[in-house]
């Protein structure tokens, strides 16, 4: 196998399990050094091994409550602290809640817009200094789908995942110059613990699992784009031919999928 990433150390939040675990271990498979982050420290302590013995790489575990700001800044100083610099940052770890916004919780509402944007913002904000310093370096946002194309019972989700792709968009522009890529994955739904959370009635998960992603071809598909100047990643295609032709007619598209929209 050739190690195309070797001696390349890859920061991937959200990495105890589903796409995040996946990713570490195709970042390793190809030379890399995965630095994980996630609350659950003993998951990552075990996929650490895991990934230690099959593929001869170091991997790095840290704890964090990717909720708590503080927290996230102080283990991201200790990160740059502990290895000097990185090359990618991959902020994959997002969390969702699915319901109506006269229904919500405001602390599943702070939560969302907690993780999915303000921990990726902090992470951008702490290594993007050191990315443009070396003059290369990667950042990979996971976006969604839904933030091209809200639905019902999505309102809060597709809001943050809408700003990390206004968000990437601009940075992207800003960092080229530098050498350090930006690249948002926007992805429909995959077969992850996301839907426990998110809809712990099950409903909208059978509804969508002919449809669904399986996390390790994603992870796969996203650790080839690394160091590769590439824009966007968005899968499945289909939904993302979907999402465009929602952005051009937006209320015919809402009238047409109507029923598929409230599936949640």
């Amino acid at each position: 196998m050739k190690k195309i990433l070797k001696g390349k150390k890859i920061l991937i939040t959200g990495s105890s399990n589903g796409i995040g675990m996946y990713l570490a271990i195709h970042v390793a498979g190809k030379g890399g050094e995965p630095i994980l982050v996630s609350r659950s420290i003993n998951k990552l302590r075990i996929i650490k091994d895991i990934i230690e013995k099959k593929y001869d790489v170091p991997v790095h575990c840290y704890e964090a409550d990717l909720a708590d700001d503080q927290m996230w800044k102080d283990v991201l100083q200790s990160i740059f602290l502990d290895h000097g610099s990185l090359d990618a940052v991959i902020n994959n770890a997002g969390v969702g809640k699915f319901d109506a916004v006269n229904e919500s919780n405001w602390n599943d509402i702070e939560q969302m817009i907690s993780v999915n944007i303000r921990a990726a913002f902090r992470a951008t904000y702490e290594t993007l200094p050191y990315l443009i310093e070396q003059r290369r370096g990667h950042i990979i946002n996971i976006g969604s789908q839904s933030g091209k194309m809200a639905t019902p019972k999505s309102a809060v989700y597709s809001a943050t995942k809408h700003a990390i792709i206004g968000y990437s968009n601009a940075l992207r522009m800003e960092a080229e110059p530098y050498g350090v890529y930006v690249t948002t994955v926007n992805l429909g739904p995959v077969k992850t613990d996301f839907f426990q959370n998110a809809d712990p009635t099950g409903k909208y998960e059978k509804a969508v699992q002919k449809i669904m992603l399986q996390p390790n071809q994603v992870a796969r598909e996203i650790v080839q784009t690394l160091f590769v100047p590439k824009r966007e990643m968005d899968r499945p295609v289909w939904m993302d031919l979907g999402s465009r032709c929602y952005q051009v007619y937006p209320s015919l598209f809402e009238t047409l999928l109507s029923s598929q929209f409230n599936k949640k």
